[in-house]
C-alpha cells in the first residue's frame, strides 16, 4: 500500500514509520522535512505541505496523527485554540482531499483521545457508553471525530484512534514522569484514586496495522491495554521498575496552581478498555502494567 501520514515525527508516527515502511510506500507530510529526513531515513517520501495534492487517487490509506501536544503548555485561551487547528484543521484538509478523488484512499485512520469521555472517575468505559463529562477534552476530540467522519463513504471506510496514555522509553507522558521517579521523588498524584488508561507503544503500533488490514475495521476503537489501573498503583509500579521509592505525593492544589485547568487531566481518571479492539480479534502483547514497564528497560 501506498500510505499517506501526518504526524510522523511524533512518538507514535516515528514508532509507526520504520514499521510500515518494511512492506509499505510511505508519505509523510512534515513541517521540517530535514528533521524528518534524520530521523525516519530516506526510504520516506516527504512534503512539507498538503498543498502537494490535489486529491488522493494514488494514495491507498491515511494515517492522522497530527495535533500540538495537549500538555506542553499552560491552557490559555490562545493555546487551546493552538491544539483545536492542529487537530482540526488537519483533519479538514484530509477529508477535503479524500472527497476530492474519484479513487479514494480505502481506509482513513484518525486520531482521537479517550478525552472524548470526559472525567468518568472509576465508572468503566468502552466505545459503546454514551455518557461524557462535557469539558474541553470532550469537546475537541467530540469535533475532531465529527469532521474525520464526513470521509466515510462505500469507498472510504473510517476508524477513530481514541488513545490513553501511550507507554515508550523516551516522549511521551512518561518521559515527563520519568525524571522525579528517576531522583526518588515519584508518588500518587492527590488521592491517587484516578485510573489511569494506558497503552504500550508496540501494541499501539500493531493495533493501527490490524484497522489498516481488516476491512471489516470501522468506526471508534479504543486503543488502551485492557487492565487500568490506579494512579497510585501506576506510580508503585512505576516506582518499583526503576528500584526506587514511592513516597512523595503531590497535593492537588499544587497541579491546580502549576497547570490550570489542564491539571484536570491528572486529576480526574478515566477506567478506559478496549472492547473494539479486542472483538476485532486484537490481543495485547502488554496487557499488564508491570511487564509493559519492564519492556521499555527505563533503568538504562
Amino acid at each position: 500500500m501506498r500510505i499517506l501520514i501526518t504526524g510522523g515525527t511524533g512518538l507514535i508516527g516515528s514508532h509507526l514509520v520504520p514499521v510500515l515502511e518494511v512492506n509499505h510506500d510511505i508519505v509523510v507530510i512534515t513541517r521540517n522535512v530535514s528533521m524528518a529526513e534524520r530521523e525516519l531515513g530516506h526510504k520516506v517520501e516527504f512534503h512539507s505541505s498538503m498543498d502537494h495534492f490535489s486529491d488522493l487517487n494514488d494514495i491507498d490509506a491515511v494515517i492522522n496523527l497530527a495535533g500540538e501536544p495537549i500538555v506542553n503548555k499552560r491552557w490559555t485561551e490562545t493555546q487551546k485554540g493552538v491544539i483545536e487547528s492542529s487537530r482540526w484543521d488537519t483533519t479538514a484538509q484530509l477529508v477535503k482531499l479524500i472527497k476530492n478523488s474519484e479513487q479514494p484512499p480505502s481506509v482513513f485512520l484518525s486520531g482521537s483521545a479517550i478525552g472524548y469521555y470526559g472525567r468518568q472517575e472509576a465508572c468503566p468505559v468502552d466505545e459503546y457508553s454514551d455518557k461524557f463529562h462535557d469539558e474541553f477534552s470532550h469537546q475537541l476530540c467530540k469535533k475532531w471525530e465529527e469532521i474525520a467522519q464526513q470521509a466515510e463513504s462505500d469507498k472510504t471506510r473510517v476508524c477513530l484512534l481514541r488513545t490513553g496514555i501511550v507507554l515508550a522509553k523516551n516522549g511521551g507522558a512518561l518521559g515527563k514522569m520519568l525524571l522525579p521517579f528517576k531522583l526518588g521523588l515519584g508518588g500518587p498524584i492527590a488521592s491517587g484514586n484516578q485510573y489511569m488508561s494506558w497503552i504500550h507503544i508496540q501494541d499501539m503500533v500493531t493495533a493501527i496495522e490490524l484497522l489498516l488490514d481488516n476491512e471489516g475495521c470501522r468506526g471508534v476503537y479504543n486503543f488502551t491495554a485492557p487492565e487500568p489501573v490506579t494512579n497510585r498503583v501506576f506510580s508503585q509500579t512505576l516506582a518499583k521498575a526503576l528500584g526506587k521509592p514511592c513516597i512523595f505525593k503531590t497535593p492537588a492544589f499544587v497541579l491546580q496552581l502549576m497547570m490550570g485547568e489542564m491539571s484536570d487531566l491528572l486529576l480526574h481518571g478515566q477506567n478506559v478498555v478496549p472492547t473494539r479492539l479486542k472483538e476485532a480479534g486484537f490481543t495485547f502483547d502488554y496487557a499488564e502494567l508491570k511487564s509493559a514497564l519492564h519492556s521499555l528497560h527505563l533503568r538504562t
